[in-house]
């Protein structure tokens, strides 16, 4: 190693480091069917019971799952990895079946069966938890405009913000998740 390199790695290795005294997460929340309601809500009350500051930020058709009521559907024609276990195998539905009416429904309601029996916890039970562990909700401001929704229809909680609020956050976030 030269000279200089070597006073430029000593310098580096004596050079005080600013470590945040704790990690912390965002996450864009995309998506608001019953499937994709999930990860986020999963790995933020998990990232928030190990300590983690946490941000959510809801957007487009992420934003319904702030909705005082849910009514979430299952999106069998949107995921042809979902393999749901039956008659002792995993199956796939073909697509073609997809556009029958009623197979979203009815695959969603042998999700919610699944998971009941499996214990799973309901998407109302994780974001309640997530909003016990001061895990920071944001609702789009634009979207809220957009699709004519106000915050009454919301859940309590959640704060109003737009893509600044959000950018400022991830910024000074550890982690950042697009779901």
């Amino acid at each position: 190693m030269s000279s200089e390199a070597q006073i430029v790695s000593d310098a580096a290795q004596s050079a005080p480091v600013a470590v945040p005294a704790t990690k912390s997460m965002s996450i864009i929340v995309t998506k608001g069917s019953l499937d994709w309601a999930y990860p986020p809500f999963i790995l933020a009350s998990t990232a928030a019971a190990m300590g983690l500051p946490v941000t959510m930020f809801f957007t487009f058709y992420g934003l319904p799952l702030l909705l005082k009521k849910l009514d979430l559907q299952l999106t069998a024609s949107g995921n042809p990895a979902m393999k749901m276990p039956m008659m002792g195998a995993h199956m796939g539905l073909p697509n073609l079946l997809t556009a029958i009416p009623g197979v979203d429904a009815a695959c969603t309601k042998m999700m919610k069966n699944l998971m009941n029996k499996k214990g799973v916890a309901s998407i109302e039970d994780l974001r309640e938890a997530c909003l016990d562990a001061d895990v920071r909700m944001i609702a789009c401001q634009m979207t809220l405009d957009l699709f004519e929704y106000s915050l009454d229809d919301m859940i309590e909680g959640p704060e109003l913000g737009g893509a600044a609020t959000y950018i400022e956050c991830a910024t000074q976030s550890d982690i950042n998740l697009f779901i």
